[in-house]
Order: C-alpha cells, then sequence, then structure tokens
C-alpha cells in the first residue's frame, strides 16, 4: 500500500538508487505523482501505482522509514523571526497554486500558473519553481520552505540596543534630535500602556493610546492654564514616536490576540473565529477528516500502587476516522478534558497498534488495527484546543483544524455516538460505575465498589476499540454507488481497507517519532547529583553517564528539557538538538515500583505520602514534647541530687580534679563490669545439689555491699584531701 509522504527506493539498471516521495494519489489508487528527493532542479513524474507495486514485488522498490528532511518538523519557538518570516513570505508565493491538484503536476497549467503569479509579483519565475520543487521534496508542509540555514546569528532573540539608536536615520537629525533608543525600560512603559489604555472596553484607537502614554510616562513638568493642570512633554528627542510605539505593538501582538484582547474571548468567537478548514462533505476516503473527543466515564478506579487507593473517574478520549468509522486513536487518563489528552490521543493515531496493545496485555494482529497515519483535517471541539498553539500541528505536519462553535457537539456526532455504544456495554458490568438513582440515605457509596486500576480499564476499552473496529456493524452507513458494486461489508475495518485500496489519497505517513516529538507533553528535568529529576522520580540515560552529568551536577545542578508520556512513566525523552531525534532515560534500579505507572497514579502516590507525613506532623510534635519533657524532668532531678551531695570547693580545685575523678569514675566502673561477669561466670559452674538458692542470693548480696563500701571509703578520702 502506498500513501503521500512515502519515501521510496528506486533501484536503476546500473545498481544506482534513486529517492523519490510520493506527492499525489488520486482517488481510485491509480495513478500517482512523485519526484525526486536528491536533485534541486527536478520536477513531477507522474507514474502508475500498480507500475510501483510491481517493482515492490520484485524486491527493486523500497520504503525508507526515515526522513532525510526531518529537521523541518520543528517547534515555532525554535524558529527564528528571519527564518519564519522567508518561510511565510515563500508561502504567500504558492499556497494558492499547490491547492491546485492534480492540474499543478501538468507542465503546461504549471507554466500558466506561475506566469500569472509572475505578472502579479514582479518575482523571477525561477523562484516560483524553486519554492515549489522545495515543498514537494520536503513533506508538503509549510515548514518545508523554511530556510537551509541554522543555528546563525542570534537565533530567536530580539536586538537591544543601549547606546545607539536602531534603524534608518531622521531626515532632519540635526534639528530635532536623534531620536530615544527604544530600550527594555520604554518597551515596559509600551506594555503598561496598551494594558491600561488600549486592550479596555472602551476600545481607544491606537494613536489616543500613544498621546495617553506621552501625558502617563513622558512629563518633565506641569503648567496651569485658567486653573487647569497640564503636562509639558520631554522634549521631541527624549519621548518614543508613534511610529516606534506602532512598529512594537504589531511586532508584539498577532491578529488573533490584538482582537482577543480588544472583544473578549466570547464576542472573537461569535464574530472572528478562525475557520482554520472546512467541513467538506466530499469523505472520499480514509484520512480525509478525523474526528476527536473526550468524555468522563462513568466508573471510580483505583490506584495501582495500593487498590484502597480511589484515584476518580477516568477521561476517554477517541480518534475516529469519520469515512470508515475506524477508530484511530485512544487515551484513557485522569487528565482533562483538555488539549493534554488530546494530543495523547493524536499521538496514538500515528503509533503501532501492536506494541500499544502488548503494553495492556492484548495480543493482535497487524490487521486488526492497521492505522497509523496522520488526517488531512483534524474536527475537535474548542475546549481541547483552546489556550494552545494548533499552528503547531498545521506547520508540522500541514493538516487542517475545525473546531467545532459552542453548543455544537452535534458536529462530532459520529464520536459522540460511540461514546454511548461505549457505556452501554461497558457499565452494567463494571465495579463501582456512577448510579444517581441509589443516593439516598442509607444506601451503600457505589465509590467504595471500586476495583479497576486505569491499567484494567484502559485494556477494557482498547477490547471496545477491537470489538467495533472488527465485529460491529454499521446499519446507518451510507454508502455509495461503488461500495454498492463491491459489495462491502459494513464494518469499519473493511470500509478502512476497502478505502486504503481504493481511495487512499489523504492518508499522511509520518514518523511515529517525529509525532510523538511535536505532540508529547514536554517539561524540564533537574541534573542532579543523584539522576535526572522529574516529578520526584530518578532517571539516567547513556549520555548522562558517558559525559558525566552527575558527578559535574555536584557542583551545580541545570534544568533539560524533556518529553514524556503521562501513560507510562517508565521513561522520559530527551530531544536531540536536531528536533527530529531523542534519547531515552530510563528509572534507576531502586525507583521500578513507579514503572509502568500513569503519572497520575504517581502523582497520586506522592500526594498520599504527603498526606501521611502531615497527618503524622501533629503525633511527631507531640513526641518530641514528651521527649522533651522526659529530659527535662532527668535533669531537673539530677539538679536536686547534686545539690544535697555538694562541696564547697574552689573553682580551680574543680578543674585540677577532673583528671583524677575520671580515673577513679573508671576503675570504680571496671570493678563493677568485672564483678558482674564474674558472678556471671559462678553461676555457669557446678553448684552442689546441698547449696540452694538462698545461699546463693546470700553471697551475691555480700558482694554488691562491699563494693559500694569500697566506693564510699574512696569517695570520703577524695572529700578529705580536697578539705
Amino acid at each position: 500500500m502506498f500513501v503521500i509522504n512515502d519515501i521510496i527506493s528506486i533501484e536503476e539498471v546500473r545498481g544506482n538508487k534513486r529517492l523519490e516521495r510520493i506527492i499525489w494519489i488520486d482517488d481510485g489508487n491509480i495513478i500517482c505523482y512523485t519526484i525526486n528527493m536528491e536533485k534541486e532542479s527536478t520536477l513531477p513524474v507522474k507514474r502508475k501505482v500498480s507500475d510501483l507495486q510491481q517493482l515492490h514485488d520484485d524486491q527493486l522498490l523500497s520504503f525508507i522509514a526515515s526522513d532525510p528532511y526531518g529537521f523541518i518538523y520543528q517547534e515555532e519557538e525554535h524558529l527564528s523571526e528571519k527564518s519564519k518570516e522567508l518561510r511565510d513570505e515563500r508561502w504567500e508565493c504558492i499556497k494558492d497554486m499547490i491547492l491546485l491538484e492534480p492540474e499543478i503536476f501538468d507542465s503546461n497549467i504549471r507554466g500558466r500558473l506561475i506566469k500569472a503569479a509572475v505578472d502579479k509579483t514582479g518575482k523571477n519565475k525561477r523562484l516560483f519553481y524553486k519554492y515549489l520543487t522545495q515543498y514537494w521534496q520536503r513533506g508538503k508542509v509549510k515548514n518545508a520552505l523554511l530556510p537551509d540555514y541554522k543555528d546563525s546569528g542570534g537565533k530567536g532573540k530580539e536586538k537591544t540596543f543601549t547606546d545607539k539608536k536602531n534603524g534608518r536615520r531622521r531626515k532632519f537629525e540635526k534639528v530635532i534630535g536623534e531620536g530615544i533608543i527604544i530600550t527594555n525600560e520604554i518597551k515596559r512603559i509600551f506594555e503598561v500602556s496598551v494594558k491600561r489604555f488600549y486592550h479596555t472596553t472602551q476600545k481607544n484607537p491606537l494613536a489616543t493610546t500613544y498621546n495617553l502614554m506621552l501625558q502617563t510616562f513622558f512629563v518633565a513638568d506641569y503648567r496651569y492654564e485658567n486653573g487647569v493642570k497640564k503636562p509639558i512633554l520631554h522634549e521631541q528627542d527624549k519621548i518614543p514616536t508613534l511610529r516606534q510605539f506602532k512598529f512594537w505593538y504589531e511586532k508584539t501582538y498577532k491578529a488573533e490576540e490584538k482582537l482577543r484582547k480588544r472583544k473578549g474571548n466570547r464576542k472573537y468567537e461569535l464574530e472572528n473565529r478562525a475557520v482554520l478548514g472546512t467541513s467538506v462533505g466530499d469523505l472520499y476516503g480514509p484520512g480525509t477528516k478525523y474526528q476527536i473527543d473526550a468524555t468522563v466515564a462513568d466508573v471510580y478506579l483505583v490506584s495501582s500502587f495500593n487498590r484502597n487507593w480511589i484515584i476518580g473517574r477516568p477521561v476517554i478520549y477517541v480518534v475516529i476516522d469519520v469515512f470508515s468509522r475506524m477508530v484511530v486513536g485512544l487515551y484513557v487518563g485522569l487528565e482533562g478534558p483538555s488539549w493534554f489528552g488530546a494530543m495523547m490521543a493524536l499521538a496514538n493515531t500515528a503509533s503501532d497498534k501492536v506494541s500499544y496493545c502488548k503494553q495492556y496485555g492484548i495480543e493482535i494482529t497487524k490487521e486488526e488495527w492497521n492505522c497509523h497515519y496522520l488526517p488531512q483535517t483534524l474536527l475537535a471541539d474548542r475546549g481541547e484546543l483552546e489556550g494552545y498553539n494548533v499552528e503547531r500541528l498545521i506547520n508540522a505536519f500541514h493538516m487542517k483544524v475545525e473546531n467545532t462553535p459552542p453548543y455544537r457537539a452535534d458536529w462530532k456526532g459520529i464520536v459522540e455516538q460511540h461514546f454511548r455504544v461505549i457505556n452501554t456495554k461497558v457499565k452494567p458490568f463494571l465495579p463501582g460505575t456512577v448510579d444517581t438513582d441509589v443516593r439516598v440515605r442509607g444506601d451503600r457509596d457505589y465509590r467504595l465498589d471500586a476495583t479497576l486500576t486505569l491499567e484494567e480499564f484502559t485494556s477494557i476499552i482498547i477490547k471496545c476499540a477491537l470489538h467495533h473496529n472488527n465485529h460491529h456493524w454499521l446499519k446507518n452507513y451510507n454508502q455509495d454507488e461503488m461500495m454498492i458494486e463491491d459489495e462491502v461489508s459494513l464494518i469499519p475495518r473493511e470500509i478502512w481497507n476497502w478505502g486504503i485500496k481504493n481511495r487512499s489519497g489523504k492518508l499522511r505517513s509520518y514518523s511515529e517519532d517525529i509525532v510523538k516529538l511535536h505532540l508529547l507533553p514536554t517539561a524540564n528535568a533537574r541534573v542532579t547529583e543523584k539522576g535526572i529529576v522529574f516529578k520526584k522520580m530518578r532517571f539516567s540515560s547513556e549520555t548522562a553517564l558517558k559525559e558525566n552529568w552527575f558527578g559535574e551536577a555536584r557542583e551545580k545542578s541545570w534544568l533539560i528539557p524533556i518529553c514524556y508520556d503521562p501513560r507510562n512513566m517508565s521513561h522520559i525523552y530527551l530531544p536531540g538538538e536536531d528536533s527530529r531525534s531523542y534519547e531515552v532515560a530510563t528509572l534507576l534500579d531502586h525507583q521500578k515500583k513507579y514503572s509502568g505507572k500513569t503519572m497520575e497514579e504517581v502523582e497520586y502516590y506522592f500526594a498520599s505520602e504527603l498526606l501521611k507525613k502531615q497527618t503524622f506532623k501533629h503525633e511527631e510534635l507531640q513526641q518530641n514534647v514528651d521527649l522533651t519533657s522526659d529530659i527535662e524532668h532527668i535533669v531537673e532531678k539530677a539538679k536536686k541530687t547534686f545539690d544535697k551531695e555538694k562541696v564547697e570547693m574552689s573553682n580551680n580545685q574543680k578543674v585540677k580534679g577532673i583528671r583524677e575523678n575520671r580515673s577513679m569514675a573508671k576503675e570504680a566502673k571496671r570493678k563493677e563490669e568485672a564483678f558482674l561477669l564474674a558472678d556471671v561466670q559462678s553461676f555457669t559452674e557446678p553448684i552442689e545439689e546441698n547449696v540452694g538458692e538462698e545461699t546463693i542470693s546470700k553471697q551475691v548480696s555480700s558482694k554488691l555491699q562491699l563494693l559500694r563500701q569500697k566506693q564510699k571509703e574512696k569517695l570520703n578520702r577524695a572529700r578529705g584531701n580536697s578539705k
């Protein structure tokens, strides 16, 4: 099976290999276009899919897993402003032409389109050919038009001049002065002024905001006219110009952010919400559109650390292919509904499902769940994507994103219906399910019946997805004539496979590693002498050991960026410098108790331990107070005894007698211990039958009295010498 963006290696006659990328496939899976990835000056080539299949059968064609242009899949924040500016400029040149598929691949039509663009823009036609070739060769995404240079200049850093004004010089500089330098302090004033005077419900024009800023922050003195206090501004060369203020504002705030700040989020959604895609009705194949949604399951779960801990209700995320109704992605967790969970489900769509099911003890064949692609369009609830920069998805994977407006859940009716099916099949058999009918006084709390862990519940949902994909008959599916003619069984897997064979033009193939790097949540971990610490867990990696990170961290720890999969905290991932590779860091041996656990379970464990600690804290304080009281009692008793036996001596005599007193105490202690050992030994010797217990007791008592008498005599002699 061939899909768009597949990279193929074709063996030529002389043994050389040619690297090509598939850039388009027709709806009937008959004709495709490919482009040579190794030549700068090249154009798309028309091929028959059957010819490629024959080459593959003859072992003259192979698929290439790694993308040589993987570096283009970078996050927006890692790109310099110059790179994004050049990319966007190139995109504007060709964005209309590339949509005209397959017409754009015809040389005559392409020539006319480029000529019209040249006449319109005045640019050289070679540039248009260069941009188109670069776009096709590098994966048909917007970032394919990024310039080739990297890490040059101040990447992503804004230049700040402190001693000389940047920009062109003023025309009458000698008369009106050079002008003010826009320092960080001036920018701070700009920011405060915009928030105070512009991003308000009064909707002041930017020029009015500028004037209000000047009379607030750039006043040298005040004067009075007819009793009215009026500010006197600084000299002209000591205040920013309106042009400088506008330039800073346009550079700092994006168009959407400006409107949201001025109108508010709700009004913006009603009047100015960006339509990132269109609701098309020609869903002619798998991958045309995926729908994603989440629901809170009606069941309470327990922790895998301790089944006595109830951790609440899980959230189920499902991604469904609209054309085939195939479940293509899943995620079950405690997060959300939010973008965090949504991107985990989306990452799952590009994952190998055999290994995914194996993590939960479910063995399947590849044919039972053979879908690991991204779609052309993603339809999601605005709640999941709100507050997240969806440009990341659009630029990285050239994916259209459609948001359902508020109160229009029916736009994702396919997923909603799937949730109802899951609830019907699963709820009657699960302990701890929510039952609102029994919540009356005296009834048992259904939450106490919680039995399943998150992992066990996930395996149940996977089983439901497999049943839906392989055995669920779609009663109300609207077939077209071609499907009726081919007698396609109305089962999601059968429809999916039929669509792959006959209408596979919309599926997008991307490396699972690249998808994960862009969609897995990111965070910072700290390198310490005890390991790479993240969320109180400790990890290690091959690079960390090889480069002696932990030894250097004894002097000073530092932060490193990581990615992590909240479904399994056995590993974290250290992204490479090229933004397309990563290194796996594993849990240390003494941290294996967290292996296989979800992020939510680990956090719940730590919260439980903290609760125990704080609960015991009062008891520990009480015991500390009791210990202090015992110590004070012993000291007080010793002081009273000391006062009774105290002998009047000078301080000098007390100090000089320390060594002699120590020797006497040591000698007495030795004799006492020696006597006790001798006494014990005497018990071990054979005892005559006529010697009774009373006789032995008298012998021991007499020896003790003799020792005490000797100690008392020594103490009296010492007191006599002191007098």
